[in-house]
Parts: structure tokens; C-alpha cells; sequence
């Protein structure tokens, strides 16, 4: 059987990454071929350099006793968060290795194995901020220059930006152009393209969104601390305000609901929560609180009511809440903005138009990877949609 190749954001933290990374895998298996995800190590950020504990020991030598309890109570609180963090990690991991067909090989910049190209039948590279010229590991390895053309397919990337900064045109220009196949995920990225290149792309669904319920469930996982009672669900990127964080205690006493905080570090038995129990946890609520994409994208596609906030320290012409305002938007559901909570019913949400738009963002996503991986209507009629 032919393979793709995807390259993507590789990391262990973050649930929109690891559940898109998937979601595209199996929509390119869909095409009849086999898929696997390119470590590209290229995205580490070499910039960091990390102080040694030795360094770190004399300059506390050199402070008074309130400066170094100070200072090494802030020490074991950061190595407490790190351990959280290294748990919540393994957890990604072994959702990765469980669910991701990740290569055991890397590549980066300079790097690049000499068979690399004849591995794959095509390259794909998405979805995420793969695109992002502030991101410290963008590459030219982002857009598959060290492939052959007619192998170079982009599926719902994002640039995370509105416009390309002037030192990166020149490049963005010429990686772009010798792209074969270009989807983007926001206007915003749409627009960048034709700027730059004079080419009309087609905006494309986050591939999240290709699955169905049903799919999505057969991967999902009750976590130990879930309650046992009805509980409201939060995913706070921002930390949420205080008038948030109020809300959602008032209507949890209001109706005798638990609290569950998937994004609070405080919340250490939710916070340890890898993706498969991310999507029970969200499946199960009574009504989601969020500030993230995915978050309400997942309840859209689980039939779960939901409520989004602005996500604190962002306004309307951040990445973040443009992408959000998009999926609003094109999805028909306006009402659910935080801003009237409280004129709507919370606890439920009528899907019906929403889907029947769905399907037809499904069947464009469709039509343009069926395109971009050359594939004949058997192979297709085989796979099934």
C-alpha cells in the first residue's frame, strides 16, 4: 500500500494538537493509504539555554536568608509544577504511541534522510500553527522543500498571523509558490496566499472535525477522577477571569453540579488528563465552559452544550479568537458566546443546522484531499467517506 508522510507540530502537550494530528491520519488512511507522522526535530527551540544548578547555587551564595528561602521555596514550586507536567506528558505520550503512527527516525534542518522522498508516495503538512513566522520553529521544512513538487500537499495550515512580517515574504513567497496542492484553515491564511503568490486556495474544516461521534468515541477513555455525579466541565487556556471562574461556581451550586477543570494546573486530578479522556470528560458534561478551538469543536461533533469566553490577555484580532469567531460563524452558532449566558439555555444546544453545515465543510475537505493524493473513485468506493 502507497504512504503519506504528514508533517505537523510534534510535542506531548497540548489536546488540539494530538487529536488533529490523528484525525488527519485517519482522514489520509480514508484514501486507501498508509500514513505516518515525520518527527521534525527542527522544531526545537535551540535558543533556550538551560542554567546549571551549579551556577544556580552560587548566586544564592551571594543573597541574604529571606532572598534564598525566597528563592528556593520558588525552586520547589517550579520542580512540584514540572512533575505534574512530566505525568501529564507521559499520559500524551502513550496516546501518541497508541493512536499516532509516528516515525522512529527525526529529521531536521541539514538533516534530512537521503531516502526520506522515495518513502512516501506524498507529503502532507498540517494542520495546527505550522505556518507561524513568529514561531521559533518554522522551516522551510514546513513546507516540504525537500520533497519533489507534485509531492507537496498543504491540508488546513495555519499561519497564526494576519500578514507575513517583511524579513519573511521573500521566503514565504517561494516556499509557497512551488507547493503543488495549498489548503488553508482560516480566510485570514486564504488571503496571505493570494497576497503573496496570486493563487485562489480553498479554506478547509480542521481535520477534527472530519470524524464523526461515533468515531471520536471509540477512542475515548474515562479518566479515575471523573465524578460520579453530573459536573460542569472547564478548559480555561487564558486562566479565565475572575467573572468566569464566579459563573461557573454559581451555576455549579445553582444545579448541583461538580466542578472539573481540565486547564488548571490547581486541579491536579483533572489536569492529568490525556486526550482520550478529554473527549469522555467533554462527552459527559453537562455544559462546557471553554476558551479553546478544539474545545468547541469537540462539543459540536459530541452533541455537547457549551459556552465560550474570550480567552483572557486576547481580543478579536488575535489568531485565537478569529478562528473561534470563524467557527461560530460558519457553524451558525452565535448564541453561545459567554456574553449571553445568561440568555440562553446552557444545558442544551440545538445541533441540527449546525450539522447539515458539517457535512457539506466534510464533503469540500473531501473533494480537495481526493485531488491532492491523485485518487481514483474505486479506491475511494473501497475506503468509503
Amino acid at each position: 500500500m502507497k504512504k503519506v508522510g504528514i508533517i505537523t507540530l510534534n510535542g506531548y502537550s497540548n489536546y488540539g494538537n494530538r487529536l488533529q494530528n490523528y484525525a488527519l491520519q485517519k482522514f489520509i488512511e480514508m484514501h486507501g493509504f498508509e500514513c505516518e507522522t515525520i518527527i521534525d526535530k527542527s522544531r526545537i527551540d535551540k535558543g533556550y539555554l538551560i542554567q546549571t544548578e551549579k551556577n544556580k547555587i552560587k548566586k544564592l551564595l551571594n543573597k541574604d536568608f529571606n532572598q534564598v528561602y525566597s528563592k528556593l521555596k520558588k525552586i520547589i514550586n517550579k520542580n512540584k509544577i514540572q512533575a505534574i507536567n512530566k505525568r501529564r506528558e507521559n499520559i500524551f505520550e502513550d496516546f501518541s504511541k497508541t493512536y499516532i503512527n509516528e516515525t522512529d527516525f527525526y529529521i531536521e534542518i541539514g538533516k534530512i534522510r537521503e531516502d526520506l522522498e522515495e518513502r512516501y508516495e506524498y507529503l502532507v503538512t498540517g494542520s495546527d500553527q505550522i505556518w507561524n513566522p513568529f514561531s521559533s520553529s518554522v522551516s522551510e521544512v514546513s513546507f516540504l522543500t525537500f520533497a519533489k513538487k507534485y509531492k507537496r500537499i498543504s491540508y488546513a495550515p495555519s499561519f497564526g498571523v494576519y500578514d507575513i512580517p517583511e524579513s519573511e515574504r521573500k521566503n514565504y513567497k517561494k516556499w509557497l509558490s512551488e507547493m503543488n496542492y495549498i489548503s488553508v484553515r482560516e480566510e485570514a491564511g486564504a488571503k496571505i496566499v493570494k497576497d503573496l503568490t496570486g493563487r485562489d486556495v480553498p479554506v478547509v474544516i480542521d481535520p477534527t472535525m472530519i470524524l464523526t461521534k461515533e468515531k471520536w468515541l471509540s477512542i475515548a477513555k474515562k479518566s479515575k477522577s471523573k465524578p460520579n455525579k453530573k459536573y460542569i466541565l472547564t478548559y480555561l487556556l487564558g486562566g479565565g477571569n475572575k467573572e468566569h471562574k464566579q459563573k461557573v461556581k454559581e451555576i455549579a451550586k445553582q444545579y448541583d453540579l461538580d466542578i472539573v477543570n481540565l486547564g488548571d494546573i490547581k486541579d491536579v486530578e483533572h489536569y492529568i488528563t490525556g486526550p482520550s479522556e478529554f473527549i469522555d470528560y467533554i462527552n459527559d458534561a453537562s455544559v462546557f465552559i471553554t476558551d479553546s478551538f478544539h474545545g468547541c469543536v469537540f462539543s459540536m461533533l459530541l452533541d455537547t452544550p457549551f459556552v465560550v469566553c474570550t480567552r483572557v490577555g486576547q481580543d478579536s484580532k488575535t489568531s485565537m479568537e478569529s478562528r473561534i469567531d470563524t467557527f461560530l460563524d460558519k457553524f451558525e452558532l452565535h448564541d453561545r458566546r459567554y456574553s449571553n449566558i445568561n440568555n440562553i439555555n446552557i444545558f442544551s444546544c440545538d445541533y441540527t443546522k449546525s450539522n447539515e453545515l458539517l457535512n457539506i465543510e466534510r464533503e469540500k475537505a473531501w473533494d480537495y484531499l481526493s485531488r491532492a493524493l491523485n485518487c481514483d473513485e474505486k479506491i475511494l468506493q473501497e475506503c468509503g467517506n
